[in-house]
């Protein structure tokens, strides 16, 4: 079972954009009922798929950074690979619709 860990502008670079692999991006806050919704969804995945790695940004945290990726909604998710920008989607959604947007 795999983490969700929590990043900052600090470890993004190392962690998301200088990984080799899918990095799922998860911008949130913590007043946000979707993101709320999406994080059990985001667990369940975490500990049955390891051909992705998934991190949280708390978006009213680490604003210019949540920009930076045009995160200007919540929830907002990004998935990178090696590094590049693949995909992006806003907003709460069921499991399997997710997991289709994820698996593209």
């Amino acid at each position: 079972m795999a983490d969700i860990q929590e990043l900052s502008a600090a470890n993004f670079d190392t962690e998301v954009l200088q990984h080799d692999g899918r990095v799922l991006v998860d911008f949130y806050t913590d007043w946000c009922p979707p993101c709320k919704q999406m994080a059990p969804v985001l667990e369940e995945i975490a500990a049955s798929d390891d051909s992705v790695k998934i991190v949280k940004v708390d978006a009213g945290k680490e604003q210019e950074l949540a920009l930076k990726h045009e995160a200007t909604m919540v929830p907002t998710f990004v998935l990178f690979e090696n590094g590049n920008k693949v995909r992006t989607t806003v907003g709460a959604m069921p499991k399997a619709k997710f997991v289709d947007w994820l698996n593209g």
